[in-house]
């Protein structure tokens, strides 16, 4: 092989190899306070992933809010205290079905600061709620304690930026655990 289509080979395999490392599935939560930055896991967590991509597809999260924050204050009554802020589209319909529970046993994920996941109360009632951990939160985790069956939540993605703007959210005036003034939430969609 010549001298040139070793060069030109080592050119393709180092380029394409760095195209393929920074080919992430990233998302923009675009707050009246500023962007958060996440990055999501198709091939960890695909039930929760698509899920979450079909309300994004269909615009559902525009106009949204985040309207839940949980502290280490807020929370008088639960032994087992947790960090999180809390999005939905309330009071709207949620237009697809309730999905299985990807739980972190499953996907490897766990969470830790800034990681996604989704919102639940029963097994099996996950829709389009989701929530932003602050600071690790292992006992939302399979076999966590925050919650009785200790199945944990569907984590399935990470904050890449933005984390300020989190604890900005979570840092808001609040009664019990809902801020007085809801943050909203202009869209969500793909990162360009």
């Amino acid at each position: 092989m010549s001298v040139l289509r070793c060069v030109i080979l080592a050119i393709v395999l180092i380029f394409g190899s760095s195209c393929t490392k920074s080919d992430k599935e990233t998302y923009v939560i675009d707050t009246e306070i500023g962007d958060i930055k996440f990055e999501v896991y198709p091939e960890k967590a695909p039930i929760t992933v698509k899920n979450f991509k079909k309300y994004v597809a269909q615009a559902n999260f525009d106009g949204a809010y985040f309207y839940r924050v949980v502290t280490m204050d807020n929370q008088p009554v639960n032994p087992v205290k947790i960090e999180v802020i809390q999005g939905d589209f309330t009071g709207a319909d949620h237009k697809f079905p309730i999905i299985e529970h990807e739980t972190t046993e499953i996907t490897g994920l766990t969470h830790k600061d800034g990681t996604v996941s989704m919102g639940r109360f029963e097994v099996g009632t996950t829709q389009a709620e989701f929530f932003i951990c602050i600071n690790d939160q292992p006992e939302l985790d399979f076999n966590g304690k925050r919650n009785p069956d200790k199945q944990g939540f569907a984590a399935f993605g990470q904050v890449l930026e933005g984390m300020d703007i989190v604890k900005k959210i979570q840092e808001g005036p609040t009664e019990g655990q809902s801020l007085k003034k809801k943050i909203k939430i202009i869209s969500i969609s793909k990162s360009k």
